[in-house]
This record gives C-alpha cells, sequence and structure tokens, in this order.
C-alpha cells in the first residue's frame, strides 16, 4: 500500500544563527558572544565557511531558527560563500518573518550599506573571481541587494561601544527581549502582505495610526496581524498584542482588554474594578506613550473603546484591529483598511504540502489529489492546514475518500468541511477529547487538563498530541491549549446537534442510571457529562437547572468548575470521586463540617473566596498535589493536617491578607516544589525549617511582613528561585536582610546558580567570613560594603580565613612554574603566551619570558610578590580586560590549576570585594567576566589575591590589564 508522507527527518531547531567570516573575528568576538547567548539559554549554530559542510546552507536549520545575527567585517566581503549565503539569509528573512540583527565590527555601517572602501573594493574583487563576465552584473547586483536590504535593518556599530563586553551584553539584551508572537510554522505568501500593510505606515510618525485588516473565519488575520507585530515591535519601546477578544463577551471583554493593555505596556499587574476605571487609566498612566498595539478579533462592542485611545495615545502609535465585521471598522474610520483576500491556487497548493507531505510541493503521484483538494478550500489557511494535516501519510484510497466528502459540501459552508477532518480521526476518545476541549478546558493548562483525564481512564497524553497534530488544537503561551474559533463554533455546533437526553440533561434524569454513567468508563457518556448553565438574572450568575436529588450526580463527578458557589459549606456526600474542585469567587466560609475522605482529589482551587476563614483538615486527601488559596482574605488558619500531604508540589497562598502565621508542618513537605505566600501582610517571619524542603524549587514571598530571612535558605540545594522582594519593613541592620533579590533560572539546581550579592550597610557586623563559607555552592560573591575601614575589615578577615594555610612548604626540589588566568577579551595574547611558556619550561628548568611591552594593544605589566598585586585601572585607556600571571613553586606532580581555590578582588575606590570559587578562574567565562569588568571603572585602585591550597607556593603575581587606544 503507498502512503503519502515525507523521508526527511526533522532537523535539530536553533534559536540563533550566527553568520560571519574569518578566524579573527571568531576568536576576538564571535565567541564570546556565542558563550554569553549559550549563557542565557539559547542554542546557537556558528555559520561560517570553515563550518563542516559549508558549500551551502542548509535551509531547514534556518527555517527553524529565530534570529540570525550577521557579523560584518571587512573580509566578510572577501568570501564569496559569505556573500551568496547572505542572500538566503535576507530571503528567510522576508519569507518567514524571522529577526535578521547585523553587527559592523571594526567597519562603518555606510560601507556595508553601498559597498564602499576597503570592504567595496574586496567586494568588487571577490565578485570578478566568482562570476563570469556574463554573470557579472546580475551577480553583483543580487549580492549589493543583499547587502542593502541587511544594512537598513536595525543593528549596531562596534565603534559606538566602550568594550566588546558592553557590546555583547546589548546584544544578548536584545535577543532576549525580541518578540516571540509564534506567526505561523508555514507563512506561505505571508511577507508580501506584511509589506503591504507596513508600507501604509511610513512617514505617519506624528499621528496615531489605526489598521484594520478583515477576512472570514480561517482567512489569516490574526497570522498576518502577528507577523506585522514581529517586524514593527523593534521600533517601539511599548507593545501589546491582544489575542482573541471576541471569545469574552459584554463587559468581561473591556475589563479583559484594558488589564492586558495596562499589563502589556505597564509591566504590572493592574486591578479594575469597573471598565470606567479602567479606561481612567489608560487615560491618565498611558496619555502621551508611544505604542504598537493589536487588538485581535475584536468585537462591535469594543468600538468606542478603541474610538477613545485615538485621542490619549501619543504620534507615532500604531493600533491594528482585525474583525470579521467591515461594519465595525467603518465606524471606527480606520485610516487603512485591508480586506484579507484568499490565497491564490499555486499558494494554497503549497500551504497544503507543507502539512500534508512536509514540503513545499505534493509528492508526484499526489500532485492530481493534492489540487483537487485546494480546489474545494477555497483559499482559506485553516481549512488548508486542517485538511492537509489530516491527509498526512495516507493512502490514496484514503485522499479520494476525503474528496469525495469535499466535493458534496457547498464552498462556503466552511465549518462542515473542517469536521471532515475530526470525522478522520482514529477513535472515539480522540473527538471526545476534542469536543471536551472545545467546552471545558478553552485556556486551561496542558498539564493541568491531562492530569484530569488521566484521572478518568482516558489517555489523554496521546490524545492531546494527536489533536496538535492535526491541527485541530493549539498548545498556546503558558501552554494552555486554545483552537481557532471557527473550529470552536463548528465542535459547540457538533455538541448542539447531539441528542439532549445524552447531552444537556434538561429533562429528568433516572437516578440509577446518572450514578452509573458518572462512576463508570462504559457507558455511553463515559466519563463526565456536560451540564448546560442558564444564565440567571446578571451574567456571572449561573444556575444549574437539575430534577430531584442531585446527591447522586455530585457523588460521581471527576471535575467541577463553579464559579461564585454560594452556600457556606460543601455537603458531606459532595464529590467524591473528585480529581479537580474548582470553586473561585465561591462564598464558602469553611470547606467541610466534619473531614471528608477524597481519596482521588488531586487539585482544589478555592480561590477569591473572601469568606473562607479556614482550610479543611487534610488527612482524608491523600493525593492532593495542588493546593491555591490564592485572594482569600479571610482565612486566618491553615491546618496541621496539611504537613502530611505527601504528594503536594504547589501551595499558593498569595494575599491571605489575615493570615498571620504558617504551620510548622509545611516544612515537612517533602514533595512541595513551589510556595507562595506574597503579600500575606501578617506574616512575618520565614523559618530556618525551609531548608528541609528538600523538593522546594520556587520560594516566592514578596510584600510580607517578614523581619527576618533565614541565611540557611540560600545553602538549599534545591532551591533555583527565590524571590524576596518589597521588603519595606525588614530592617537595613540584619544580616540577613543583605538577601533582597537572588534569582537563577527557574526549574534549575542549586548548582547553575553562578553569583550572590551582599550588601553591607550596617556597620555592626564584624566578619562575613562563616555566612560566605557556606555558600560553597556559588561560582562567585559579591560583597558591597559602605566604608573603606569596613572594607578592609572584611578583607582582613577574608584572608585569614582563606590564606592561613599559605606557606612555604618542604619541598624536596623547587620547580618554578607559572599559570595564566585570563579575564576579558585578547584571548589570543592569552593563549600563545600560555603555549610559549609550557614550551619553554619543559625544555629548561630556569627561563626568561619577554613579554610585549608598547605593542597594541598598550600593555602595563604590574608585579606583586607573594599572592597579591595591586594596580589602578589606567585613566586614559579602554580597559578591555587583564591576564594574571602566577609564578609558583611545587613539587613536579603537582597541578596549580588543581590547588587554586579563589580569587579576591578588591576594589577600594568602590568599597566592593569580589570572590571567585575554585573552577571559574582558570578560564573565566562571559558571565564571570562580565561581572568583574561592571566593577572596575577607570581610575580605580584594585588588589587582587590569589589563594592556593597545600603544596604550593606563590612567588610573584603579575597582572596585566589590556587596554586599547587611548581616548
Amino acid at each position: 500500500m503507498e502512503f503519502a508522507s515525507s523521508t526527511s527527518k526533522l532537523p535539530k531547531k536553533y534559536d540563533v544563527v550566527i553568520n560571519f567570516n574569518g578566524e579573527d573575528i571568531q576568536r576576538k568576538f564571535v565567541s564570546h558572544l556565542d558563550s554569553a547567548l549559550s549563557a542565557v539559554g539559547f542554542t546557537t549554530f556558528l555559520h561560517h565557511p570553515n563550518a563542516h559542510n559549508p558549500l551551502h546552507f542548509q535551509q531547514p536549520i534556518l527555517n527553524h531558527s529565530r534570529v540570525a545575527i550577521v557579523v560584518f567585517t571587512t573580509a566578510y566581503s572577501q568570501s564569496a560563500w559569505c556573500l551568496h549565503q547572505l542572500q538566503q539569509i535576507i530571503k528567510w528573512h522576508q519569507t518567514y518573518c524571522r529577526h535578521v540583527l547585523p553587527v559592523y565590527y571594526e567597519i562603518q555601517p555606510s560601507d556595508v550599506r553601498l559597498q564602499m572602501g576597503d570592504f567595496g573594493k574586496a567586494f568588487k574583487a571577490t565578485a570578478e573571481q566568482a562570476f563570469s563576465e556574463q554573470e557579472l552584473e546580475h551577480g553583483m547586483s543580487r549580492w549589493s541587494h543583499a547587502l542593502t536590504k541587511a544594512a537598513n535593518l536595525f543593528g549596531w556599530d562596534e565603534s559606538n561601544y566602550r568594550s566588546d563586553a558592553e557590546l555583547v551584553d546589548k546584544i544578548v539584551k536584545t535577543v532576549l527581549h525580541l518578540p516571540v508572537l509564534s506567526a505561523t510554522k508555514f507563512p506561505v505568501g505571508l511577507q508580501s502582505r506584511v509589506e503591504d500593510v507596513i508600507r501604509t505606515i511610513k512617514d505617519k510618525s506624528t499621528e496615531v495610526y489605526t489598521i484594520g485588516i478583515s477576512g472570514a473565519g480561517g482567512s489569516g488575520k490574526t497570522t498576518l496581524a502577528k507577523a506585522i507585530y514581529n517586524q514593527l515591535s523593534a521600533k517601539f519601546i511599548e507593545g501589546s498584542f491582544i489575542e482573541d477578544i471576541g471569545q469574552v463577551s459584554g463587559t468581561r471583554a473591556d475589563l479583559r482588554l484594558e488589564k492586558q493593555l495596562l499589563l502589556d505596556v505597564l509591566k504590572t499587574k493592574v486591578e479594575i474594578p469597573s471598565g470606567e476605571m479602567g479606561r481612567r487609566m489608560i487615560q491618565e498612566r498611558l496619555s502621551g506613550k508611544r505604542v504598537l498595539i493589536v487588538l485581535d478579533d475584536m468585537p462591535e462592542s469594543g468600538a468606542s473603546l478603541v474610538w477613545k485611545w485615538r485621542e490619549w495615545f501619543s504620534g507615532g502609535t500604531v493600533i491594528i484591529i482585525t474583525t470579521r465585521d467591515v461594519d465595525l471598522l467603518r465606524i471606527l474610520r480606520v485610516d487603512s483598511f485591508f480586506p484579507l483576500k484568499p490565497m491564490n491556487a499555486n499558494e494554497s497548493l503549497e500551504l497544503l504540502s507543507w502539512h500534508a507531505f512536509g514540503e513545499a510541493k505534493p509528492k508526484e503521484e499526489y500532485n492530481y489529489l493534492a489540487k483537487s483538494v485546494v480546489s474545494h478550500c477555497g483559499g482559506l489557511p485553516l481549512a488548508l492546514e486542517v485538511i492537509g494535516s489530516c491527509l498526512f501519510e495516507r493512502t490514496k484510497e484514503e485522499w479520494n475518500s476525503v474528496l469525495l466528502k469535499l466535493e458534496k459540501i457547498p464552498l462556503h459552508h466552511i465549518q462542515r468541511k473542517l469536521k471532515i477532518s475530526l470525522d478522520g480521526l482514529r477513535n472515539e476518545m480522540e473527538k471526545d477529547l476534542f469536543l471536551d476541549v472545545c467546552c471545558s478546558f478553552f485556556g486551561k493548562g496542558r498539564a493541568y487538563v491531562t492530569k484530569i483525564l488521566n484521572g478518568c481512564g482516558v489517555d489523554a497524553d496521546t490524545g492531546i498530541r494527536v489533536l496538535i497534530e492535526r491541527s485541530l488544537i493549539k498548545v498556546k503561551k503558558n501552554n494552555k491549549l486554545g483552537m481557532h474559533p471557527l473550529l470552536q463554533e463548528m465542535g459547540r455546533e457538533i455538541i448542539r446537534e447531539i441528542s439532549e437526553e445524552e447531552f444537556w440533561m434538561e429533562r429528568k434524569l433516572q437516578f440509577d442510571d446518572a450514578e452509573y454513567v458518572l462512576t463508570d468508563n462504559s457507558g455511553t457518556n463515559s466519563r463526565a457529562v456536560p451540564v448546560k448553565l442558564r444564565s440567571a438574572r446578571r451574567e456571572p450568575s449561573r444556575l444549574l437547572k437539575l430534577a430531584g436529588d442531585s446527591k447522586y450526580l455530585f457523588g460521581k463527578l471527576r471535575w467541577t468548575s463553579l464559579q461564585r458557589f454560594s452556600a457556606k459549606y460543601l455537603s458531606n456526600h459532595f464529590l467524591h470521586y473528585a480529581i479537580a474542585i474548582e470553586l473561585k469567587h465561591s462564598l464558602l466560609q469553611f470547606v467541610w463540617k466534619e473531614p471528608q475522605v477524597l481519596r482521588w482529589l488531586k487539585v482544589l482551587n478555592l480561590s477569591h473566596s473572601k469568606y473562607l476563614t479556614e482550610t479543611p483538615d487534610f488527612s482524608g486527601l491523600p493525593s492532593l498535589e495542588q493546593l491555591i488559596l490564592k485572594d482569600c482574605p479571610g482565612l486566618r488558619e491553615v491546618h496541621q493536617s496539611i504537613g502530611g500531604l505527601c504528594n503536594l508540589t504547589l501551595l499558593n497562598l498569595k494575599d491571605c491578607t489575615s493570615l498571620s502565621i504558617l504551620p510548622r508542618e509545611i516544612y515537612m513537605l517533602k514533595s512541595l516544589k513551589t510556595l507562595i505566600f506574597s503579600g500575606c501582610l501578617m506574616i512575618d517571619r520565614l523559618e530556618k525549617d525551609t531548608v528541609q524542603m528538600e523538593s522546594l524549587i520556587t520560594l516566592i514571598a514578596e510584600n510580607t511582613a517578614v523581619k527576618q530571612v533565614p541565611f540557611s535558605i540560600v545553602r538549599s540545594k534545591s532551591i533555583g528561585y527565590i524571590s524576596l522582594c518589597g521588603f519595606e519593613r525588614l530592617p537595613r541592620n540584619l544580616f540577613p536582610s543583605i538577601i533582597r533579590y537572588w534569582m537563577s533560572p527557574p526549574m534549575n539546581s542549586m548548582s547553575f546558580i553562578h553569583s550572590f550579592y551582599m550588601d553591607m550597610e550596617d556597620n555592626s557586623w564584624d566578619d562575613i567570613t562563616p555566612s560566605l563559607s557556606s555558600l560553597t555552592k556559588l561560582r562567585s560573591i559579591l560583597v558591597q560594603c559602605d566604608t573603606e575601614f569596613q572594607l578592609s575589615k572584611q578583607v582582613q578577615n577574608i584572608l585569614v580565613e582563606y590564606f592561613a594555610t599559605i606557606t612555604e612548604s618542604s619541598i624536596s626540589k623547587q620547580h618554578f612554574r607559572s599559570s595564566f588566568i585570563g579575564v576579558g577579551a585578547y584571548h589570543e595574547f592569552f593563549n600563545s603566551v600560555s603555549d610559549y611558556i609550557s614550551e619553554v619550561s619543559t625544555s629548561s628548568e630556569s627561563c626568561d619570558v619577554s613579554l610585549p611591552g608598547d605593542n597594541d594593544p598598550y600593555w602595563l605589566a604590574h608585579m606583586g610578590e607573594e599572592h597579591s598585586v595591586s594596580f589602578t585601572v589606567p585613566l586614559d585607556r579602554d580597559f578591555k580586560g587583564m591576564v594574571l600571571c602566577v609564578v609558583y613553586s611545587s613539587t613536579p606532580e603537582i597541578d596549580a590549576t588543581e590547588c587554586l581555590r579563589s580569587v579576591l578582588i578588591v576594589n577600594y575606590t568602590q568599597c566592593t570585594l569580589h570572590i571567585h570559587k575554585h573552577g571559574t578562574v582558570i578560564s573565566f567565562n562571559y558571565i564571570d567576566w562580565q561581572g568583574i569588568m561592571s566593577n572596575l571603572g577607570s581610575g580605580d585602585k584594585v588588589e587582587i589575591f590569589l589563594s592556593f591550597g597545600h603544596g604550593l607556593v606563590v612567588k610573584k603575581t603579575v597582572v596585566y590589564p589590556i587596554c586599547g587606544e587611548s581616548h
């Protein structure tokens, strides 16, 4: 049997591609940039002529990357390979709307843009060698076009920065903050539409400019808006993309829109009690700001809101509105109107092919079938994506079956066409799962949904994966499940068509039957009965219409989510089989009158229950994994039985303002990974027992009354993220208060934490070395002192602690050796001198080594006896880094790198001391280097101490400050 499938394997994905030419620039700059990007979690690909298999750009690598950084140097135009690859990068940028960031290193941007100077001469010479006389003009034109395009993009000129370190830092920060909106996996025909829209914005910097994009459902309005946002966002300091506004109706839609806008622009969450208050806050706090705003799927009800914004924002603001409602755009009198046209036949065929075959063209034997399917999709990207995904790896017989179904459906009945994909799912479980997401789990976290459905006997992991592959659902930001509004409408229409007797329970239920359906997984409705919640007098209030005694029903439900539950407590026979209970905004005062046994319950969420005063007894909830009690201002007590929850991973007590103490049993929770009690204004201490929570990764305790922070929490082997901001009442004269904010990447162990900051503002502390010695996992520690006297005192204590063992050992035969420590730029000097000394020392027991004195860059040696050396950072030169040379004596078998314990850098001018532990100092990485250089300013008086272990005696220490030209 013949299958339509792609034989190509998925390529490895890279975040950043760095394109350059030359080993010099790689050593001097690219290697540092690569290290810095890797240090913050980006996966990089170094792309240059000497790379493995450099004959052509591996297009799949580029297609699956987010950013390309092109490093222009004089040598760049000497490579025909580089110039050809730049064409591919620019094409990739235009086709896939990805970011291209040029860097000009020791070259003027105008030389690249206009092919002038040495760059231009090399460019011409390279072209003459690469092209024949007949091809020369056309070839040079293509290269020139790519160079000009690249040089017109936002980038960096190395000459504008004091050091390479500063430039690298700027690039890394920019890449970190690039918008990550995923427009679409296969942006066929997208760039030309993007350019059509952006072209209208030029020369509109003095006014608020509005753009309307209209089109049928599934025509690609959101995709186009995301692509435009990605390309424009670099030109705006503030931006906001608000998606799927139309999926929330009425007043709630306005509030959501206002909250999201304020959050995106102000970077802080704002509570808005009413729509009018929201409008007032936008006017007061955002007035005069230049912002890029996208309002996706805007309903007509939002017209008045947007109209006001045009008066409040600064000139240069761009507001993009997508909608199915053309009349809305007329009401708003948008400045530019773009009705989105269907894709043409060629674009449609390519998009279908990407989803059905994994490549831009259909398999030859499927060409006729593919074109026939395309003719029935009406040029709508959503239909092409969903039906194409449905046909992936299907036989010709299955293609023909789908085609027959399409032929029977009128062209404009898009939902019926989409339903073909749903009908083509392999089993009923997958179909039911789609309807579950459509009706109950839209916008819920993937892990949360999987937890609930797996508990109902459903293979949710496999089902969700299949639905994603079929393009029926998507995983949005924060790992939440979503789908296209048209697919959601289709799902709801399917449910309406299903028998009322089976699905809506509008008529009287037979209790025995209800109990059977909800208890077993074998009934017609195997795991849940969707219940129609009729609106009462006001929209937020909801009534459940049930005939007879409902205890049979509630006793068997697996998942319950009710807003504003009005009872004071739950029935004793309530939800014994529940896996998740969400009763947010309830009127509960306590949960149960008597302790209950809910052995299956994994999630209990009672957030925003204003009248809740106490938690339940947890002894009957052995499976509980998540306890969320956020914003329960009346909560005064957490039951001590919480210590017995062996599976609890999340405890959220944020904004429980009446809670004054946490039971000590909380610190017995061995599985707890996340503990949050921010905004608990009456909690005034953080217990030392926190360190006993061996699984704790995240601790967030901002804005509390804490007056004492145990230093022991920093020694935890598991904690990867601590946020203790907002300690306004925390006295500064307490040593533990040095912990203001400490952060490492979440979900990582302590071994990844590289630095720690201490603020020694109080003079009463005599010795900090006991605390320093406890921080065994840290790579480096920076201590800020208040006075030079305090600094000298701390240095003396540290030297006694760290350097007390430095004595002349009894060494039978003196071997004088040297070891180099490089900090900063010019690694070629460090490497060459190290190699030279190693070579000389192996051939002779004693030798003289001459180091450069007045070459470029300028070298100035400072020599100190034994383990320390002092120097002043040069005033008139650009300080790029330094090299430490250590002359020591030891027995032949001893390796200095094994004995080196730490390096202490004392800055007497800035009153700081910087300790670097063993493992970081032989070869400082970019983060270490950046930390050191940022604390050494022009004219600073600095002293460096080196600590070695037993068996090695330091004779001399020499520092070579590495400087650029005179200012």
